[in-house]
């Protein structure tokens, strides 16, 4: 059995208005984006478990015994209040602990830790993630920034592999496009490996005994066109940042 991965997040609820003349009625539908990146993984050998936005504010650890049961925590589109809200906390009051300062422990500890990019990752759509306001920006190998951090390019960008290093290994030079990506800025600790319209686009550094990394763009659509998720070396990707990341 290889190792074993926690992904959080990649999935969303949404709740929509027809009109349709004098008349309206609603529909709601419940999507995930993780089958991408789940499968690279699980091809790639690792086991991996799953908790979507909507039930990590229960199920998401809450103890360094149960987060030290994975070679590696993925936080890709779920924002830092789904973590540091939990019912309990926020709904009566009771003291739960704080999630973010957890996975920070954990990186230090020994620990591996990705956050993958997307509307409500790093600083996210409104500033509404605020990851950089959190105990997880100890550990990130960017700095998130203080607005929102959305660069939108409908017209497609294309990253630049700046670095050779182990968890590139085996990618070529040439990147499809993505359609957008968190702004993040260059930090001491970290060593970017790839940019993107001048801004990191892959970064990695060493935190006390772990290893983190950050993907500003998205793993799967929107951000990451079909042109990504199909590109032939999308599962060489994710292979070789986790590869590096839990050696």
């Amino acid at each position: 059995m290889g190792k074993k991965v926690l992904i959080a997040g990649e999935s969303w609820m949404s709740y929509t208005t027809h009109v349709k003349g004098f008349d309206s009625f609603y529909t709601s539908v419940y999507e995930e984006g993780v089958e991408y990146l789940r499968n690279a993984l699980k091809l790639a050998g690792y086991e991996v478990t799953f908790i979507p936005n909507h039930l990590a504010p229960v199920n998401f650890p809450f103890t360094m015994e149960e987060l030290a049961e994975y070679s590696c925590v993925i936080l890709s589109d779920i924002g830092s209040n789904t973590l540091l809200l939990p019912p309990e906390t926020f709904a009566k009051s009771i003291k739960r602990p704080n999630r973010c300062q957890l996975i920070r422990d954990y990186v230090l500890q020994g620990g591996a830790f990705l956050m993958v990019g997307g509307y409500m990752s790093f600083t996210g759509i409104d500033a509404k993630s605020r990851y950089g306001q959190t105990a997880i920006q100890d550990i990130l190998p960017v700095r998130c920034i203080a607005v929102d951090d959305r660069m939108e390019h409908p017209e497609g960008v294309v990253p630049v592999t700046i670095a050779d290093h182990d968890a590139l290994r085996g990618l070529p030079q040439q990147w499809p496009a993505f359609l957008g990506y968190n702004k993040t800025e260059v930090i001491p600790q970290g060593q970017v490996l790839a940019t993107i319209d001048g801004d990191p686009f892959i970064a990695v550094g060493e935190f006390g005994k772990g290893k983190a990394a950050a993907f500003t763009s998205d793993c799967a659509p929107h951000w990451g066109p079909q042109e990504f998720v199909e590109w032939e070396y999308y599962n060489t990707l994710w292979k070789g940042l986790l590869d590096f990341l839990t050696k």
